[in-house]
C-alpha cells in the first residue's frame, strides 16, 4: 500500500493572515508530496516492510531498526517528513482555545501556560537549521517540549531523534514553512503559530494517548 498525500480539510487561505495561502499551497502540494513520492519509491525495494508501512507512517518510524542500513536515511527522512506533515496539517485551525485535560496537564508540568509557550518558542527559535519543535507526552505521563533536526520525529526514539514521546503537536521550522511571508523572522512565525494551533485536535490527541492510542495520525 502506497502512502498518499492527505487532504488538508480546509482551503489554502483558511489560515490567513497568520499563515499565507501561497506558502500553504507550496508546502502541502510540493514539499509534502515530494516526501510521499520519495517514501513510496524507497519502500518499493523493501517488500518485507509492507506490513509496517501499511498503517499510519508513525508505526514504521517506531521500527526503524528493521530498515536495512542502506535504506535507512531515505526512510527516516521521507517517511518522517510524511508523518510530521500529516500531523502538522491537522494541528492547524483558527479560532480554538486551550482547555480541558491538556490545559490542566500543561499547567501541571510547566507551571503555567505562559511558561509552556515560552519554552516551546525557545525550542523552535533555537533549533539550528531545519527541524521541528514538539509538545510530546512521555512514557511517564508527563508533557515535555523537545526539538528534532530535519524530519526526525520523537517517535523514532532517543537513539535516532535524541528524544522520545508521542507528539501532541509540532511546529515545522524549515524555512520553506515560513520564508515567503516572514523571510528570516522565524520568531515572528512562531508567534503566529498560536493563532492557528488547533487546540481541539491537540486535546483530542492527548486524551486518546492517555486511553492507549499512540498512532501518529
Amino acid at each position: 500500500m502506497a502512502y498518499t498525500l492527505p487532504e488538508l480539510g480546509y482551503a489554502y487561505d483558511a489560515l490567513e493572515p497568520h499563515f499565507d495561502a501561497l506558502t500553504m499551497e507550496i508546502h502541502h502540494s510540493k514539499h509534502h508530496q515530494a516526501y510521499v513520492n520519495n517514501a513510496n519509491a524507497a519502500l518499493e525495494a523493501l517488500p518485507e516492510l509492507a506490513e509496517l508501512a501499511s498503517g499510519c507512517p508513525g508505526q514504521l518510524l517506531k521500527n526503524l531498526d528493521k530498515v536495512p542500513a542502506d535504506k535507512l536515511t531515505a526512510i527516516r527522512n521521507n517517511v518522517g517528513g510524511h508523518a510530521n506533515h500529516s500531523l502538522f496539517w491537522k494541528s492547524l485551525k483558527k479560532g480554538t482555545s486551550l482547555q480541558g485535560a491538556l490545559k490542566d496537564a500543561i499547567i501541571r508540568d510547566f507551571g503555567s501556560v505562559e511558561a509552556f509557550k515560552a519554552e516551546f518558542e525557545k525550542a523552535a527559535a533555537t533549533r539550528f537549521g531545519s527541524g521541528w519543535a514538539w509538545l510530546v507526552l512521555q512514557e511517564n505521563g508527563k508533557l515535555a517540549v523537545v526539538s528534532t533536526p530535519n524530519q526526525d520525529s520523537p517517535l523514532m526514539g532517543k537513539a535516532i531523534a535524541g528524544c522520545e514521546g508521542t507528539p501532541i503537536f509540532g511546529l515545522d521550522v524549515w524555512e520553506h514553512a515560513y520564508y515567503l511571508k516572514f523571510q528570516n523572522r522565524r520568531p515572528d512565525y512562531i508567534k503566529e503559530f498560536w493563532n492557528v494551533l488547533n487546540w481541539d485536535f491537540a486535546n483530542e490527541r492527548f486524551e486518546k494517548k492517555l486511553a492507549g492510542c499512540s498512532c501518529a495520525k
